[in-house]
């Protein structure tokens, strides 16, 4: 049996709960905010008996640029009987199974941008013969890595904390010529994206996609899902101003066009709190 998931943070939680005897996670990345996703839904059973098997990829890079957080890993091992961590280079694999009878393929990786704010996508498999198939790829890839004990990941912590302070320094002293030709890169990839278009044009296909997708939503709601989908267009250092006065921020403005746009062609219309859909049965 496949299940289209188009959101790794409802079924997760689902997943691991289910979880008895086994937990195979293939990450490359991973944050607090999955590890702890992991070990909140793990029964008591499992956190004295079940055996956790984890892949990751702990390369410094991936730490530096808090990709990965070593010590959120190592904080959910410690945590555990049986655990096992391993440092695959390069892994990109982002599979998630629960002893034989359910697995999760995805794109999302156990981070706070794989669960929460990117857009994501992946496959439920609850076929025992599949779920074997895949635990049994996963694994045999597994063993290329180098398991991880504890004392060394615990020492590989503090060594990477400290490479990862020296990091930010030097991210935090970037050139004024560096952040300008980062600006003129950012402005070139807005007109790529608006094709000489309209922002609000971009808006209301993201409106359309979002209130079809969730149900009825606010405009306040709406502000932060088009914000994650549109980052460079949602500029919040950039205001509307008219002779001289300033009427918020531009981006806002563009969403709001967008709305208006939208209730005009009767896509959608505003019940005084919410927007919705209009369905063909009430146009007509």
């Amino acid at each position: 049996m496949l299940t289209l998931l188009p959101s790794l943070s409802t079924q997760l939680p689902e997943l691991v709960q289910s979880a008895r005897h086994e937990l195979l996670i293939s990450s490359p990345y991973v944050g607090r905010e999955g590890t702890d996703l992991v070990f909140r839904n793990l029964s008591n059973t499992f956190r004295l008996g079940g055996q956790l098997q984890f892949l990751t990829d702990l390369s410094p890079l991936n730490v530096c640029q808090s990709s990965t957080d070593a010590s959120a890993l190592l904080n959910l091992s410690s945590q555990l009987t049986n655990s096992t961590v391993t440092h695959l280079p390069r892994l990109h694999a982002k599979v998630y199974v629960a002893d034989n009878h359910s697995a999760i393929i995805t794109s999302a990786n156990l981070s706070r941008g794989g669960l929460f704010r990117n857009y994501e996508y992946g496959i439920e498999v609850r076929d025992p013969a599949a779920v074997g198939r895949i635990r049994s790829d996963i694994v045999a890839y597994g063993a290329l890595g180098a398991v991880v004990q504890l004392p060394a990941l615990e020492n590989y912590c503090r060594v990477v904390d400290d490479l990862r302070r020296e990091y930010e320094d030097l991210a935090a002293k970037t050139t004024k010529r560096m952040r300008a030709r980062l600006r003129v890169a950012t402005d070139e990839l807005v007109r790529m994206r608006l094709h000489g278009g309209a922002m609000h044009t971009v808006f209301a296909r993201t409106i359309d996609y979002l209130l079809r997708r969730h149900g009825p939503m606010s405009t306040e709601s709406l502000h932060p899902q088009i914000a994650q989908i549109h980052p460079e267009l949602c500029d919040d250092t950039v205001d509307r101003v008219i002779d001289g006065r300033r009427f918020g921020k531009k981006w806002k403005h563009a969403v709001r066009t967008a709305q208006q746009q939208l209730k005009k062609r009767g896509v959608i219309d505003h019940d005084g709190n919410l927007w919705f859909i209009v369905s063909a049965s009430s146009k007509g």
